[in-house]
């Protein structure tokens, strides 16, 4: 006997707890409704915002610190640390690095 396997499958569990659903709702004389899904794909898609997307109409405002006295650069991932998150200061390594 030949098996198609392009054929969806049906799986058993699937049609019992369906009729499990079916046959609670009955019981308590309500009727299984579906919920109303919004199917607008367009609306959907607006509201993302894509990696890659051009942002050169876009003006970001970072105020940036320097680096302060007291703060050290880790060679390996270079981050900036305080003195008591580093290991070592030659060469300048943090505890998560170390």
């Amino acid at each position: 006997m030949a098996t198609d396997y392009d054929e969806p499958r049906k799986e058993q569990a699937d049609a019992q707890e369906q009729s499990l659903e079916e046959a609670k709702a009955a019981a308590q004389g309500t009727t299984l409704q579906q919920p109303n899904i919004d199917e607008d794909e367009n609306a959907a898609a607006d509201s993302y915002e894509l990696p890659g997307a051009d942002l050169s109409n876009e003006t970001l405002v970072v105020e940036v610190i320097p680096k302060q006295e007291n703060e050290l650069t880790c060679s390996v991932c270079f981050l900036v640390h305080q003195p008591s998150a580093m290991v070592s200061t030659t060469p300048p390594l943090c505890r998560d690095c170390a």
